[in-house]
Parts: C-alpha cells; sequence; structure tokens
C-alpha cells in the first residue's frame, strides 16, 4: 500500500475521523435519492431546499473541523444541527403534499434524530472546553 493510499483509507482531513460527519454525507445521500421521485416541478422548490440542506450539514462539520478553534466549530456545528432540523421539516413538508409515505421518511427521521443528538453532544463537549 503506498502513502496516498493509506492517507485515504486512515483520512487525510480532521474531520474525516468523525463519525457524524460520515453519518451526515450517508444522509444527503439518502436525501438524494430520495428526492429523485419527487415531481419534476418540484426541481427549484422543495427537491433543492433538501438536498441544499442536507449536504449542509456535513459541509458544516467538514468546514468547523477546519477552523481551528473549539468555540469556531461549536459554531458551525449549530449551523450544521440547524440544517438538519431543516430537513427534517421538508421531509414533513413532502409527505403532507404525499410525493412520499411515511414508511419512506422514517429511517431517514431516525437517522436525523441520532445526528442530532450527536451534535448536540458534540457542542456541549467543546463548549465546556
Amino acid at each position: 500500500m503506498n502513502s496516498r493510499e493509506r492517507m485515504v483509507q486512515k483520512g487525510y482531513f480532521a474531520f474525516e475521523e468523525l463519525e457524524v460527519y460520515h453519518r451526515s454525507v450517508d444522509l444527503a445521500a439518502l436525501i438524494y435519492k430520495l428526492t429523485q421521485t419527487f415531481p419534476d416541478l418540484e426541481r427549484f422548490g422543495l427537491i433543492s431546499q433538501l438536498r441544499r440542506a442536507a449536504t449542509s450539514v456535513s459541509l458544516n462539520i467538514a468546514e468547523g473541523k477546519g477552523r481551528g478553534t473549539p468555540k469556531d466549530f461549536a459554531r458551525f456545528l449549530y449551523i450544521a444541527r440547524g440544517s438538519l432540523l431543516e430537513v427534517v421539516s421538508g421531509l414533513h413538508l413532502a409527505e403532507k403534499l404525499e410525493f412520499v409515505q411515511r414508511e419512506q421518511t422514517q429511517p431517514l427521521m431516525q437517522t436525523a434524530y441520532e445526528l442530532t443528538n450527536m451534535l448536540s453532544a458534540f457542542i456541549r463537549s467543546l463548549e465546556k472546553n
């Protein structure tokens, strides 16, 4: 195994070592797949909003980890958590509009709930220090 392969396997960037980061990327990928079934007329509406909010979670975790101070990192984790709650709200709306069934959103809601708890615990730990 060469040095590049070791870096990719181990994680070259600090945020790649965070479970919350990987779980948020997985959630974003699931949101992208789910929204492929939405009506085409929602392409610039709810589809776009859900995708941007879901993507924002992992992006803010990555950016915050790179900021260098626990205070800055916590601020970005708050933003990530807000984006995650935006995803939850968007899923509620998608159900209400009958774009998806509850059975389709339930696993995503469970993941969002777990991620919210992870982000909140991470924020608390950063704010203690």
